[in-house]
């Protein structure tokens, strides 16, 4: 029989392209400046355990985390374990988290995510990539969530829109769509102890000032500084010439 994989195989990293060294100066200096103005990065979603801010994240899905934090005191007080989930009906998980979106493939997800907990894990939360995965609504994002919020363990960098707008009008990549080569990007750039607050951060300075649509340039420092591809430079050049 095949020995079984170590938790360092199972969170195995993926192949990096190369970056150079002033290229990984410019980031780690975006990175200390963004420490500045948001020195308290944190998960916005509400959790108790890795149980928890697993389910969040899943219903965090085409879903503001504000609606989710909204949802989930009811779910957990329902359903507070993975062992009760996995025995939930799933009609009372679609009523639960109806006002998610999506909420029939959000309930099965759950059910089938809980059960395989259970039935896999003895009820524990896996700590690694490969794991999470095969967990039913768990991509490599949610995956990353969980990993390095719930375990602080750094195997990628989260990838949602604000981290994928950011990342582009920074200059950190010439990827516009595809979030596993801007992960990559990111990895590559950035010190892998600061993977989790990155996208944290990125999340945050997203919400505050570089919303996806600009009526106006903001006037945040990081903005005038590092946006370098971004459209309110432009918008900057026009009104200093007008």
């Amino acid at each position: 029989m095949a020995p079984s994989k170590t938790t360092k195989e199972k969170n195995k990293l993926p192949e990096l392209p190369e970056k150079s060294e002033e290229e990984k100066a410019y980031a780690r200096e975006l990175l200390d400046t963004l420490y500045e103005y948001y020195p308290n990065p944190h998960c916005a979603l509400d959790h108790r355990n890795p149980f928890e801010l697993l389910i969040a994240t899943i219903l965090s899905a085409q879903c503001t985390d504000v609606r989710v934090n909204k949802v989930t005191p009811d779910l957990f007080e329902a359903y507070p374990t993975p062992e009760a989930m996995a025995e939930a009906p799933i009609q009372e998980l679609e009523e639960l988290v109806r006002s998610t979106g999506f909420y029939r493939n959000k309930a099965k997800a759950l059910k089938q995510s809980s059960q395989i907990i259970v039935k896999k894990h003895g009820g524990e939360v896996p700590r690694n990539m490969e794991d999470l995965l095969e967990l039913y609504g768990v991509a490599r994002k949610t995956a990353n969530v969980v990993l390095g919020n719930a375990f602080d363990t750094n195997v990628g960098v989260v990838v949602d829109t604000h981290v994928k707008r950011l990342s582009s009008r920074f200059g950190l990549t010439e990827e516009q769509k595809n979030t596993k080569k801007i992960e990559r990007d990111l990895m590559a750039l950035f010190p892998r102890e600061h993977w989790t607050n990155l996208s944290h951060l990125f999340i945050h300075h997203g919400r505050e000032a570089c919303k996806a649509r600009l009526s106006e340039p903001p006037d945040h420092p990081v903005c005038v500084k590092y946006g370098k591809n971004c459209e309110c430079r432009t918008m900057r050049e026009q009104a200093d010439d007008e």
